[in-house]
Parts: C-alpha cells; structure tokens; sequence
C-alpha cells in the first residue's frame, strides 16, 4: 500500500509543473483561431481529408475503403439501411445533383461571380460618387470660406470707406468755418481800414484848411518869391 506522503511527493512536482506552465504559459495558447479561407480538402464529395489522414496511420492506404466498405454491408445485412423504391429515388436525385454540379456549376460559378462584380462596381462606384460629392462640397464649404472672408474683408474697406467720408465731410465744414471766420474778419479789417482811410483823410482836410486859414497873403507872397528864387538858383547850377 502507497503510504500518503509518498502520493504527496508524486503528486507535489506535477503541481509544480503545473502551476509553473499555467504561470508562465506559452504563445500558442494564446493565439487566437484563424477561420480558413477556403474549406479543407475532400474525398469522393463528401468525406474530409483528416479521416482518410486517421485511417493511414492505423490500416494504411486500403483501410477507410475496406472500413467503408464493411460498414456499408453491415448497415445493409442488418437491414439498418433499407433499400425500398425510395431509397433508389433518392440515390437517383443524389446522382443527378452530382452531375448537375459537376457540369452547371462552374458556369452558375462564374455567372455569380459576374454578378457579385457587378454589384460590388456599382457599390463602388456609388462609393466613389459620394466621394466625389463629399470632396465637391468640402471644396464648396472652403470656398464659402474665402467668400466669408472676403465679405469680412469687403466689411472692412466699407468701414474704412465710411470713416473717409466721415473724416471728408469733417474738414468739409471745418473748412467753411474757417472760410466763414476769414471772411468774417477780412470784413472787420476791411471797416477798420476803410474807418482809417475815412479819419486819414477828414484829418489831412482839417490840416490843410487850418494851414490854409493861417496863411496870409503877405506870407504867400514871400513864400511865392522864395520858390521862384530857389527855383533860378537849381536852374543856374544845373548849367
């Protein structure tokens, strides 16, 4: 009889490796199943590769036909499989789909495989014309843009131009204020010249009929005779 610890001191090393595998574990357990493609290879229609792989290794190369073929007998004498008028039906219908797969289906391929182009060129093709409207109204959309901009832009000048005319009509009416003032004033300096003009010439008035109501004939007689004497001299110097 195996004694307890014994079966501890088995058992402890295969936990350990156990424990280490699931621990560390390796790349392969992790990889994910790949679907095939395309499906594996078959015999006579219907029976996979694999099972023919699984007989050769155990009865070689005849052993799943002589497998088959004894199970196929022994369905028949047990009577497990009962050939009646049906059966031979339906092993008729069977054979006619065979052939009818064999000759129809690759034309039935191809005709589907022209149909399934097809449609995908007329996906891709409404695929690629919603691209092409998309990338129309993005250009569209950026165009819009440059218009907004340029409005903002048009704004700007607009104001700019407003400002202008502000600043024009600004100096417009400072400029006829200041025509207003000037002529205001040349009027002043006018009267004020003409008010001088009017004094200059009422006082030389007043002078001379003073000077003339001082002056007596004896006076102007004299004067008179000085001028002429004076006027003989400047003749005899001048010969």
């Amino acid at each position: 009889m195996i004694s307890r610890a014994a079966l501890l001191s088995v058992q402890r090393p295969a936990a350990l490796v156990a424990t280490r595998a699931a621990a560390t574990g390796t790349s392969e357990q992790f990889k994910r199943p790949v679907r095939p493609e395309h499906p594996g290879k078959v015999r006579l229609g219907f029976i996979p590769e694999e099972w023919f792989q699984f007989f050769y290794n155990k009865t070689g190369v005849t052993g799943p036909y002589t497998f088959g073929a004894g199970l196929l007998t022994y369905l028949c004498s047990k009577e497990i499989l009962v050939m009646e008028h049906e059966y031979y039906g339906g092993l008729s219908l069977g054979i006619m789909c065979i052939i009818a797969v064999k000759k129809i289906g690759p034309a039935a391929a191809k005709y589907c495989d022209k149909e399934i182009d097809r449609i995908e060129a007329e996906w891709n093709d409404g695929r690629a014309n919603e691209l092409k409207v998309l990338a129309e109204a993005i250009e569209d959309e950026k165009k819009e843009q440059w218009r907004a901009e340029g409005a903002l832009m048009l704004v700007d000048a607009k104001k700019e131009n407003v400002a202008l005319q502000l600043e024009a009509a600004f100096r417009e009416r400072a400029m006829n204020v200041y025509n207003q003032v000037k002529r205001r004033l040349d009027y002043q300096v006018q009267c004020r010249h003409v008010e001088r003009r009017i004094n200059q010439k009422h006082m030389v008035d007043w002078v001379v009929k003073n000077v003339l109501k001082s002056i007596t004939p004896q006076s102007e007689k004299e004067t008179l005779n000085k001028c002429i004497a004076d006027l003989s001299a400047l003749a005899a110097r001048a010969k």
